[in-house]
């Protein structure tokens, strides 16, 4: 039986799950591809924890030049995550005529072109299923099954940890604070959260999903990127008094010749399948001309889904090897020379209906200078919420719009903020309930 030699770099909790599932799975495997794969070494600064595998001698090293530049290992599995030293490291072995999977979303979005580039010139492969969603198989249907489609919309729910926040917010009626902690608690979230919670992570994977929905590159620095830390618990239920559930979502969209990409707390309706992804599960929503509307669901992070995802390219390059063919299908879906650059739209331009919660004073006349400010750009009001009078004391008056361009709804903000009626920032979360 044909042997592939495949390296890994990075030997942390992903790279351990890898470890895992070509020893457990190593029979099913050779079933399915018709050849040995085998973890010929091992690359991580720290080659003494334990990290309940059993390895061979020799197979760990801290060199990862050994790796890289060893003429029987054929696929290279990046690790490591973050910018560097992983993309020095994914360069050297295209260089070195290495094929490529990866997981790490932060690098594909800000240095994916350069690394794109470098492998079509050595017409090198390169995967990265587990980059988006974890185990669930979104890329490789967006570039198989559904390869013909053209599509119109790409809905996310990207970050387990922001989507356990909400969930337990929405379900205990508990502080955005607590329940960060709790996360961190149990693992769910880092010690340093700040790309999960604010937004950061999944507009990375956005990036990625608009390529390949849309075939156009985007910079990641242009995609409109807002965090949960600003919900309350109180826009939780006023969510719900409205029929609706808060989540953290990644939007993609077809606008003529522009794309909407733009990651932020969305309200969507209670009723759609969106809202009843909970906990630490992430789905996609794709929207193509003839599939029409699929949506993907499940683990999206994690040791053991996101090494099968990992595994699956592996095997997916592994086949082309044995019939001795590569790239049969391009990296971003779309053949390098016709992918494009078409612009972002601003998220000023954006039509959405809005909730806006303002924190006022109760004082007669308030809320007559909130409705005006609204009304003279254009604003109108579907409904309404003023809990009963407390003169004197602060209150939330709280307001969904009709459709509205944002730039409107951020100069009526600036209007009432100039009038010194508010005793808090306004809070403003959009509305996507145009789904089918």
């Amino acid at each position: 039986m044909k042997e592939i030699k495949v390296g890994l770099l990075g030997f942390g909790t992903i790279g351990t799950g890898v470890v895992r599932l070509l020893q457990r799975n190593f029979s099913i495997i050779e079933e399915k591809l018709g050849a040995k794969l085998t973890l010929k070494s091992i690359a991580d600064l720290d080659t003494t924890t334990d990290r309940g595998v059993a390895l061979a001698p020799g197979v760990i090293t801290a060199n990862a030049e050994q790796v890289l530049t060893d003429p029987e290992i054929s696929i290279i599995i990046e690790l490591i995550g973050g910018y560097k030293p992983a993309r020095e490291f994914i360069l050297k072995a295209i260089e070195n005529g290495k094929h490529i999977v990866t997981a790490n979303k932060a690098l594909l979005a800000v240095h994916g072109e350069e690394i794109y580039a470098a492998a079509a010139r050595k017409r090198i492969e390169i995967r990265y299923e587990a980059a988006v969603g974890g185990g669930i198989p979104v890329l490789s249907a967006i570039k198989g099954n559904m390869a013909a489609n053209r599509f119109e919309t790409v809905l996310g729910i990207l970050n387990g940890t922001c989507n356990y926040i909400l969930t337990k917010m929405t379900q205990e009626g508990a502080d955005f604070a607590d329940v960060l902690k709790n996360a961190q608690e149990l693992g769910y979230a880092e010690a340093n959260p700040t790309f999960d919670i604010e937004g950061i992570d999944t507009a990375h994977k956005l990036c990625i999903l608009v390529t390949l929905c849309f075939g156009t590159r985007v910079d990641f620095k242009d995609i409109y990127t807002e965090g949960i830390s600003s919900i309350s618990s109180m826009d939780i239920n006023y969510a719900r008094d409205f029929g609706y559930k808060i989540k953290l979502l990644a939007i993609g969209k077809r606008d003529g010749e522009r794309i909407e990409a733009r990651v932020h707390p969305t309200m969507i309706p209670v009723n759609y399948p969106l809202a009843d992804v909970d906990g630490v599960f992430n789905a996609i929503r794709l929207t193509g001309d003839f599939v029409d509307t699929v949506m993907f669901y499940g683990r999206g992070a994690g040791m053991d889904p996101t090494a099968s995802a990992v595994v699956g390219d592996v095997m997916a390059i592994a086949r082309n090897i044995l019939v001795g063919v590569s790239r049969r299908s391009a990296p971003l879906g779309f053949l390098d020379e016709k992918i494009v650059t078409l612009p972002i739209k601003p998220i000023g331009e954006t039509v959405s209906k809005y909730y806006l919660r303002f924190s006022v004073v109760d004082r007669p006349g308030i809320l007559a200078k909130i409705t005006g400010a609204l009304g003279e750009n254009e604003i109108s009001i579907e409904s309404m919420i003023q809990p009963a009078r407390k003169e004197g004391e602060t209150v939330p008056i709280v307001i969904m719009t009709h459709e509205a361009r944002e730039m409107d709804v951020s100069k009526a903000l600036e209007k009432i903020e100039a009038l010194g009626i508010t005793t808090d920032k306004t809070n403003l979360i959009r509305i996507e309930d145009g789904l089918e």
